[in-house]
């Protein structure tokens, strides 16, 4: 009898400790390492025994003379204005010695060539604003590095991209500013009811644009992002976005960042339901400006030549302090928000990235009059740059969520 019994309780005790196990591994949105200390400020933010990881998220840029960036000005991909060593911006040397270190981990530059023979056959895309192709042209430039052979590429409603041959591995950007269809009309009383009013912008909250409306088969690996057009300085009072769901404009009229919240739930929605459940889809959140004295169209400036302190951040980011950069911060927790509960996993670039004063292109944009007519660029990252940083956490967390199935 005993002989019998002791399968079966194995069985029993083996089963709930799989659960478990399984449990955690779908929620786990962290690199595992094995050298964290468990009493460290990270782990209280863990989902799984502190000792067993970090949170690449949190840590302190490491000045290191020996690191150099992995590509150059001569890249294929570059988009001008973001091309600083071309441009001749001062101090790039310094900008890319800089080394993200998290807390109670090491985070690996990643390896071109084992990272696309590990994407082999596989598709990954950017949706989203121009910071998401900010990311994308720093991903495309590393991942050139494992294939000379790489050639550009434009389908699908991507706004660029690259086809990387010895792979079979595509990388892509489809520009959608607010995720959502948006169109110019002419002024309609009827909605507007101002005087002033030259016309309106209508968003249909449950409408993807069309950039990006037929991918859903498409790619492996999607990254979205909205955020840097959910502002009055790109949608004044004159020339507001109205709301429309279902086709009717949506009554009483929604403010920008209630408009911006249900935006979000229509497009988290649509991602959850149209998207295969084997797609790994990642939600970055917001790349911080830094622009000093006023905003991009009020002469602001971020000609710094070190990376703020931590003690700085919050002066510079905390809404409180009603600062021209706040905007990251609260648009993060509604975005943070709406994802719970969603099989989207948030990369959390803002914290890490809000150090970086010194990494913006400024006034080197490789144009004559640029300046003049745009302003200081400091809401776009050089490259080489902080992106590439981006690029090490997110190929990390790629890799790391295929190897958990």
């Amino acid at each position: 009898m005993a002989s019998k019994l002791i399968p079966k309780l194995i069985t029993l005790l083996f089963l709930p400790s799989s659960l478990l196990i399984f449990f955690y591994s779908i929620r786990l949105p962290f690199y595992t390492t094995t050298n964290q200390d468990p009493q460290s400020p990270n782990s209280k933010n863990l989902n799984f025994p502190a000792p067993t990881q970090c949170n690449l998220f949190n840590g302190r840029w490491v000045f290191d003379p020996n690191r150099k960036p992995m590509y150059d000005s001569t890249c294929p991909f570059h988009r001008n204005a973001w091309n600083c060593i071309r441009n001749q911006r001062e101090n790039m040397g310094r900008i890319n010695s800089w080394k993200w270190e998290p807390e109670g981990c090491d985070l690996n530059r990643v390896d071109p060539v084992g990272f696309l023979n590990l994407m082999r056959n596989k598709n990954i895309g950017f949706v989203g604003d121009s910071l998401n192709e900010n990311f994308l042209v720093s991903f495309l430039c590393v991942l050139r590095m494992a294939d000379n052979g790489a050639k550009k590429w434009k389908r699908k409603g991507a706004w660029r991209g690259a086809y990387f041959p010895k792979f079979n591995v595509t990388v892509a950007y489809h520009r959608a500013v607010l995720l959502a269809k948006y169109e110019w009309q002419t002024k309609q009383p009827e909605l507007t009811g101002q005087d002033g009013i030259k016309g309106i912008y209508r968003v249909d909250v449950d409408v993807p644009a069309p950039d990006w409306a037929n991918i859903v088969d498409f790619y492996d690996v999607l990254v979205f992002n909205t955020g840097h057009w959910w502002g009055y300085d790109k949608f004044p009072k004159e020339t507001p976005l109205v709301f429309f769901k279902d086709g009717q404009p949506i009554y009483p009229s929604l403010e920008m960042f209630d408009g911006f919240k249900v935006v979000l739930e229509n497009m988290v929605a649509h991602v959850e339901k149209v998207f295969p459940k084997k797609v790994l889809k990642f939600w970055r959140l917001q790349s911080p400006r830094h622009f000093h004295g006023g905003n991009w169209n009020q002469n602001g400036s971020c000609l710094f030549d070190e990376p703020l302190e931590e003690s700085q951040l919050d002066l510079w980011f905390d809404p409180d302090n009603n600062g021209v950069n706040k905007e990251a911060r609260i648009l993060n927790r509604l975005i943070e928000e709406t994802l719970k509960g969603t099989s989207i996993r948030p990369l959390d670039l803002t914290r890490l990235s809000e150090y970086r004063a010194d990494a913006h292109p400024a006034v080197w944009l490789g144009k004559k009059d640029a300046v003049s007519v745009w302003g200081q660029d400091c809401m776009h990252w050089c490259l080489p740059g902080i992106p590439d940083t981006w690029v090490d956490i997110l190929t990390q967390l790629i890799r790391y969520n295929m190897d958990m199935g």
